[in-house]
Parts: C-alpha cells; structure tokens; sequence
C-alpha cells in the first residue's frame, strides 16, 4: 500500500501530492496491466514497486524475487555488445546470453554494439535482459513506445511467448488499451490527482487456456 507519495516544491512549481492511499494486490502469475493518461505516475508506481524509490509512505510487501524490469529505454551500455550486455545480469551461466538473444531473433548480433542496433533490436535485448534472470516479478514501463506497428506487434508476440513459459507476476504500464488487451490478464485504470484507481477489471482470459 502506498499511503503517500508526494513530489516537493521545485523551481517554482508547487508540492504534488502523486499517490494517496493506493493499494491493490497481484495473485502469483497474473499480468496485470496499469493504464491511465500521461503524467498520473505510472512509471513512478513501478519505481516504487522496484524499490527504485524508496521516498513515500506505506509498504509494498510479498515482492517476489528476482525482479526484472524492461525500463521505456532499453539502457544498455553503449561499450558492450548485445552479449556482454545480457552477461551482465547472468555472469555465471556462459552461453546464457546467446541463448537468450536467440530466442528474441537475434542471432548473428552478439557481438553489435548498442549503437549499430536499430531502436527494436535494442528494445529485444532488454527484453531478453530482463527474462534472462528468470523473473518471479517482471516490471514493463511502455515497453513498446516510439516502436513501428509491425516491430510493436513482433515484440509483444515475442513477450506473451516467453511471459506464459516463465509466467512470472507482470506489471505493464501503458498507453494504449489494445496492449493491455493483448497481454493482460487484468487492466487497472488511474486517473485523478492524487492518482487513485478508477477502473479494475478481469479481461475475459483464461490463463489455464493460453
């Protein structure tokens, strides 16, 4: 529960109070989706859950461990290829990455740097970061934002794969309905100020089915 998170005074702009009393729960293996208008603060909840921010009041409890998290950006180091990117996140299991960059279609590209990747090829080697660890939490902040529609349709073909193999507990946050509908279990809408839930509801899947 997250009883308040406020953003101080700054340069002029005044205190905004974010979350206020703000709780729900996610049952082992759902994926659930946030949506709400830009600014409400949903990346800022994943940063809490994270533990990214640890500046409000209340508690997030029963995390489960190893968390992954795909961030808007794919942040990889710039003076590491694809590979050594991954073999960050799994330094004692040699060949990890490349298996992993192979599932997400991207054999041949070990050994490329962030900078010769185009903006999907990248977004697949944080995808593939963040599974690699095999997640029991996996947290995604618009993992599909500023991409093509035929990269953004391959990209969550590719997660709903690889979500329903490890089935860890998934936090989505996005913009657009359709994502949400296409990957998500569950969709709880924010809107206000503070941010409050105004929507929460089951989409008519059956994870025992998928």
């Amino acid at each position: 529960m997250i009883e308040r998170k406020v953003y101080p005074a700054h340069g002029g702009a005044p205190a905004r109070v974010l979350f206020e009393n703000l709780t729900f729960e996610l049952a082992d293996g759902e994926v659930c989706a946030i949506v709400g208008p830009s600014g409400i603060g949903k990346s800022s909840l994943l940063q809490i859950v994270a533990g990214l921010d640890t500046d409000f009041e209340g508690s997030i409890t029963g995390l489960r461990q190893p968390v992954g998290y795909l961030f808007q950006t794919p942040r990889l180091l710039p003076w590491r290829t694809a590979r050594r990117n991954l073999e960050l996140v799994v330094p004692d299991r040699p060949g990890r990455a490349a298996e992993w960059l192979a599932q997400v279609g991207l054999t041949g590209s070990e050994n490329v740097y962030p900078q010769r990747l185009s903006l999907g090829m990248a977004r697949r080697v944080a995808l593939a970061r963040a599974l690699a660890i095999e997640p029991r939490l996996l947290l995604l902040d618009e993992p599909f934002a500023s991409l093509d529609e035929d990269t953004s349709r391959e990209m969550q073909g590719l997660m709903a794969i690889h979500v329903r193999k490890l089935c860890p507990t998934t936090l989505l946050v996005t913009h657009h309905w359709h994502e949400a509908a296409a990957l998500a279990h569950r969709v709880i809408t924010l809107d206000g100020s503070p941010a409050r839930i105004v929507d929460d509801r089951l989409l008519q899947r059956s994870r025992a089915a998928e």
